[in-house]
């Protein structure tokens, strides 16, 4: 079976960056003495000698340090099934992984479920991460420095980049429309966050709605934020995707165990921001003062998903769809399918 042109650019990203935990293990975030997480659910993964026959990929969404908090707290040592990781820089490419069945679980900001559903991608959403502090955003709209912007206002016919069908889309979205503009007000420029980057370094853009810590290093050069990406035009969540899979039985149960497994290590790193901002540094490539200047926005926790994300994400997908970026309307409740158990919170685990 042929590939189309934007599965086979997935695919290819996504195979040059998998590789197994077993390779991981020299990483310089690796511990030398005992691992937290090393023992997590030992008892049950041994009643379940079938799952050695699985192997799961995780999607690791632009660098949120879940490779290297999974060398850290070795939390998928003594699992018994494999597990491997492929890096993506961004959502929508991630989406179309999952929809491929080239990746297992991964987690994505709230517009491309949205985006892939619109093109009726195959997925499901199968859990939700909340942040914990909600008052510190993890994405925002920012100008350059020098810049006579200083409100949303000012935007209209200004060129603005922004990664198509990401979270940071959804915001510029909702920033404009709480001011009254369009998107045919702006010009918004789509560009993937090492282009927009640039483009917003050498000035071919007015403003760049995007993600940390991109935001931080730019804010670190002068740049300053005009709008920030909290409630109530941004969510505070982020969602985890997975293939339309018929997940029963012995699977099912080895991906639960997977999804809390990964949870945990997040848990974990909430507890010890200072292993968590070593996770980053290294993933990210940047400097760990400025890792720790990221880790207040990037603490979460994990759990089901509730009628409240449900309806944050439908409004979200009707104002999409009003604005004309999606040309289908979306029914988020028909792409969830929960695999935690009804209650889970990755806060409130035992041990944790």
């Amino acid at each position: 079976m042929s590939l189309s042109p934007r599965r086979l650019t997935a695919t290819v990203a996504l195979l040059a960056a998998t590789g197994t935990l077993a390779a991981c293990g020299a990483t310089s975030a690796a511990t030398t003495g005992p691992k937290p997480l090393s023992g997590f659910d030992a008892a049950v993964a041994a009643k379940h000698p079938q799952w050695s026959k699985y192997t799961f990929v995780i999607g690791d969404n632009g660098g949120d340090g879940s490779q290297v908090l999974s060398q850290i707290t070795g939390v998928f040592d003594k699992a018994p099934y494999k597990v491997t990781f492929a890096r993506f820089t961004y959502g929508p490419p991630l989406v179309q992984a999952a929809a491929s069945g080239d990746i297992d679980l991964g987690v994505v900001g709230d517009v491309p479920p949205i985006t892939g559903a619109a093109s009726e991608y195959g997925f499901s959403v199968v859990g939700v991460a909340h942040y914990i502090n909600t008052k510190v955003p993890e994405e925002d709209i920012i100008v350059p420095k020098g810049s006579p912007i200083h409100s949303l206002k000012q935007l209209k016919g200004k060129k603005i980049a922004v990664p198509e069908g990401s979270s940071a889309h959804g915001l510029l979205l909702l920033a404009l429309k709480s001011v009254g503009l369009k998107p045919s007000d702006v010009q918004m420029d789509f560009l993937s966050p090492a282009a927009g980057a640039t483009a917003f370094a050498s000035g071919k853009v007015d403003a760049w709605s995007i993600w940390n810590p991109e935001v931080a290093l730019a804010v670190q050069q002068g740049a300053r934020i005009i709008a920030k990406g909290l409630p109530p035009i941004d969510q505070s969540s982020n969602y985890y995707v997975a293939p339309n899979r018929d997940l029963t039985g012995a699977r099912r149960a080895a991906f639960t165990d997977l999804f809390e497994r990964l949870a945990a290590e997040f848990t974990w790193a909430d507890k010890h921001p200072a292993a968590f901002a070593q996770a980053l540094s290294q993933e990210d490539t940047i400097s760990l003062a400025d890792a720790k200047a990221v880790v207040p926005g990037d603490e979460f926790y994990v759990a089901p998903v509730q009628s409240a994300d449900i309806q944050a994400e439908q409004a979200l997908s009707n104002a999409f769809l009003e604005a004309g970026q999606i040309k289908k309307q979306v029914n988020i409740s028909q792409i969830i399918q929960n695999v935690l158990p009804a209650g889970y919170n990755s806060l409130h685990v035992p041990g944790l």
